[in-house]
């Protein structure tokens, strides 16, 4: 199957917006969530609160293709919709800075798990491999800190109920940071673990 384009022209306010959708020759071409989708990246307007009119008609099956309201290359359609409230977008701030924390820290346990690979496959002499995985468990103690630290952030901030976006978004940072904490956890027992049998084997060897 070959993909296929379609540019549409999408008025919203004194703005207009060249949307470039894309595909599948099935004859079904992009449907109406698809140009909903790209609308919210190019306007902030969320789907929720969209209102798409061509000639006169307002689109608002998402699962419906675009063909079946008779749309093709080079249509011209209007929005209209509220962005989120100023405030809202305040908090979203808040909330995408905090995300850019954790991106940091997740890629300083990136690199903790890569070294502690590296180590597990014998990358570093034996005799410096002890001192090695010392360091490494501190590294990943500081990380888990720092996701502690972030998950109380991301709690201190209230979000009211109306601000639909924000608390997608918070929940999903809650999740995400939560899974690194875990990660945490499960290198921390990998380098105890690793650790133990350096021990074990250095014992035996003094034996």
């Amino acid at each position: 199957m070959s993909l296929q384009t379609i540019t549409l022209t999408v008025a919203y306010g004194s703005t207009r917006h060249s949307i470039t959708l894309a595909s599948q020759d099935d004859g079904q071409g992009p449907f109406v969530k698809d140009l909903s989708d790209a609308l919210s990246q190019a306007t902030g307007v969320p789907q929720t609160s969209q209102k798409i009119i061509f000639k006169g008609k307002s689109l608002k099956d998402m699962e419906e293709s675009l063909s079946s309201y008779g749309l093709k290359d080079g249509c011209k359609l209007m929005m209209i919709g509220k962005r989120n409230s100023p405030e809202e977008e305040t908090e979203l701030k808040k909330l995408k800075d905090i995300e850019k924390s954790v991106e940091q820290m997740a890629k300083k346990l990136e690199k903790v798990d890569g070294e502690l690979t590296g180590l597990k496959n014998g990358f570093l002499a034996k005799d410096l491999q002890a001192e090695a995985l010392g360091k490494l468990d501190h590294r990943v103690k500081v990380a888990a800190e720092q996701f502690m630290k972030i998950l109380e952030q991301i709690d201190a901030l209230s979000v009211p109920e109306n601000f639909s976006d924000c608390r997608m978004k918070k929940k999903g940072l809650v999740k995400t940071v939560q899974d690194f904490l875990a990660q945490c956890d499960k290198i921390e027992a990998c380098i105890s673990d690793h650790l133990s049998r350096i021990q074990s084997k250095n014992l035996t060897l003094a034996d």
